[in-house]
This record gives C-alpha cells, structure tokens and sequence, in this order.
C-alpha cells in the first residue's frame, strides 16, 4: 500500500500543536518576524541599505580573497539565487560589490566586495550588533540563548540534509 504524503494524510493522522506547543511556535513567529523588520529598518534607516545587504558583505568580508561564487554565496543566505543575483546587481550599481567571471570555469561568477562596501560593513556593523543584542541577546535569559542555538542549528541541518539538493550542498 503507498505511503500518504502530507496532503492525503487525514485529520486523525495529524499530530496536532498542544496549547504550549502552539503559544511557542506563533511567538517564535512573531518574535522573529518583528526582530528581522526591526533590524531591517535601523539598516535602512541609518546606512541606506537592507540587512540582505548588510549579510552579503558580511559573508564576502570573511571569505578568502573577499569574494564567493554567486551559487555559494545564495546556499550561504539560505536564499534563491534570482534573489541575490538581483541583490548583487543593486549592490553593484552602488559600488559596494563587484562581479567577476571564474577564471577556472567560464560559467562561473563571483561576487567580490569593493572598498565601499568594506565602508559601508564597517559603517552598518555597530547598528547591526547593538540591535541584536537590544533586542535579542540582552534580554534572553540563563541558558535560552544556548539553547535557542541549538534548536536552529538542529533545525537547519535536518532542513539542508532533507533539501533536495542536500548531496549538492
């Protein structure tokens, strides 16, 4: 008999939230909602450029030789990479990032941070760290933050190993 996906799986076969388990899952929804829109816009606010940005040239700052393949540098974001080849074209018509083909492989792009983006990090840094600890680190309590810690990195490695493309990854 075939297995029920997701979909054909009935109501009795739903292991349904219990009222704590629900409490924690929409808080989890909101607080992470609420404190990536706040990061978002003391970003945007104060430097001109969105926290997608602010991580772009966090992760080309501290990769080898300041640069990432586009393809790395999406699987790195968690994001599409329509999305960050958008991002990246905005980024570069600033000035703050620049594409160069692979000289290994013709197909190859990458993603290279330029001294004004390097400015713009060190400008963007301070706001981006003083919100997360206001609003995230300085309020977690005894070992929360540990744990909070835990739980995404479980989540993110059963996420990535179930991930089609996981054997790409």
């Amino acid at each position: 008999m075939p297995r029920s996906t997701p979909s054909q799986s009935s109501a009795a076969e739903t292991r349904w939230l219990d009222a704590d388990q629900q409490r924690s899952w929409r808080a989890f929804l909101l607080g992470t909602t609420l404190l990536f829109d706040r990061l978002d816009d003391d970003l945007r606010r104060r430097h001109g450029a969105s926290m997608v940005e602010y991580e772009i040239l966090v992760r080309l700052s501290e990769a080898d030789d300041g640069r990432l393949r586009m393809a790395q540098l999406a699987d790195a974001l968690a994001h599409s990479r329509s999305r960050v080849t958008h991002t990246i074209k905005r980024m570069e018509d600033a000035g703050l990032v620049r594409r160069t083909d692979s000289p290994e492989d013709r197909r190859g792009v990458f993603a290279e941070i330029s001294d004004d983006g390097r400015g713009l990090l060190a400008q963007m840094a301070p706001t981006h760290v003083a919100g997360v600890r206001a609003h995230f680190v300085d309020i977690a309590e005894g070992d929360d933050l540990m744990a909070m810690g835990r739980l995404m990195d479980a989540v993110a490695d059963q996420l990535i190993a179930g991930h089609p493309d996981a054997e790409m990854r």
